[in-house]
């Protein structure tokens, strides 16, 4: 990876070492979401260095909010791509994501060892009341950004929402239903282009729900991983909702504690919300379950992005393929505000949850403190007010 590289838009050669060191710098130190991450990529390899093209960046950026998957990592993966192809795509994608983590597997670890201890209890007490906030103040400002004052894409929030609170779960075809709906009313294709259309773009995420039934718990943590991974549309704590219906409604893998303990982690890490996969895997199955886990989670946001990446200057931008993710990006939403309420269930216990959450809200909303930075003061007081 030491030979001269290709020419960026600036005129300045790089090579995929210097490219993938970058990724693995950013993975490590990259906090603030995905819009800062996104935002750091086009300041650093646009602006600064001039390695990628503005209008390749921008093709990657629209693959990416098109497309299932975690924003940032989709779009490191896609900047990989343009010069370094399939193996660009490939390292710069495991560069960006490896930091984070090794990070929640070493937490992980901690966890299983330290996690039947009072401080460890009390410090993850004031961080779940923490972690509701943060999830809150997303969903508002997803829901402010992405539904507008369209009549029915707040339908299909609505009911995404309720349903969600209601059944503690999330729904295969309440997504797939969503989109397809919102594509046929503003698209209005023939009865036989309907039919032909919607099968090819409902046909990846149904073949991720038949991963399902797999043997074996490695193999059962890989379909069902697989399939949330295909499911992270508008933000990576669209996963949230999926993971907590399958690993702790359907599976029975974690209890409620552990899963926001789990959610917890990621907020504390840098990198995509959806390394929380690893450290879920962890509790399953140790460093084997973290792998497989996080690997699975990946998987459907790499190759949706290498896939169509050729083609996705002449195709990408329709209005149809558009429509189908704005409903199903609404419905994903719908979902997350729908876990604020199911999670906030078991988490906000008592007046000290009660503050804690009610005072990340507010500095969230009125201050530029970071969420990770108000996490771990959640923490702090977690270990003071702790009523165990």
């Amino acid at each position: 990876m030491s030979e001269p590289g290709p020419i960026g838009e600036a005129g300045r050669p790089y090579t995929l070492r210097q490219l993938v060191a970058y990724f693995l710098r950013l993975g490590t130190t990259g906090f603030g979401g995905p819009v800062a991450l996104t935002g750091y990529m086009r300041r650093d390899l646009v602006e600064d260095r001039g390695w990628i093209a503005e209008s390749d960046y921008r093709d990657g950026l629209a693959l990416s909010q098109l497309a299932p998957g975690p924003l940032a990592a989709q779009l490191a993966i896609y900047l990989g791509y343009v010069h370094h192809r399939v193996l660009g795509a490939t390292l710069a994608g495991i560069a960006f994501v490896l930091p984070s983590f090794l990070m929640v597997v070493g937490i992980g670890w901690a966890y299983v060892r330290f996690g039947g201890l009072a401080w460890m209890q009390a410090v993850f007490y004031g961080v779940g009341a923490a972690v509701i906030a943060i999830i809150a103040q997303s969903a508002v400002q997803l829901t402010r950004k992405e539904i507008g004052r369209e009549p029915l894409l707040w339908a299909i929030y609505a009911t995404a929402l309720v349903l969600t609170a209601v059944t503690e779960t999330e729904h295969l075809s309440l997504f797939v239903g969503s989109g397809l709906l919102v594509w046929l009313v503003r698209t209005r294709p023939s009865l036989s282009d309907a039919a032909h259309r919607a099968t090819a773009l409902a046909a990846p995420m149904l073949f991720q729900a038949g991963t399902l039934t797999e043997p074996g718990l490695l193999l059962r943590i890989f379909g069902f991983f697989t399939y949330a991974g295909t499911f992270v549309f508008g933000s990576g704590l669209a996963i949230v909702p999926f993971l907590y219906g399958g690993v702790v409604k359907e599976h029975g893998w974690l209890t409620d504690q552990q899963f926001l303990d789990a959610v917890a982690v990621a907020m504390i890490t840098p990198g995509p919300v959806v390394i929380t996969t690893g450290f879920i895997g962890y509790l399953l199955a140790g460093l084997s379950g973290a792998v497989v886990a996080s690997v699975a989670t990946f998987l459907p946001a790499y190759l949706l992005t290498i896939l169509p990446a050729p083609f996705f200057k002449r195709h990408g931008k329709r209005p149809g393929v558009a429509a189908f993710v704005t409903g199903v990006t609404t419905a994903a939403i719908g979902a997350i505000a729908g876990a604020v309420i199911v999670l906030g269930r078991r988490s906000i216990v008592d007046l000290p949850t009660v503050l804690i959450m009610a005072a990340t809200l507010i500095l969230l909303s009125r201050t530029k403190i970071k969420a990770p930075i108000l996490v771990l003061a959640a923490a702090a007081l977690g270990l003071l007010l702790y009523p165990g």
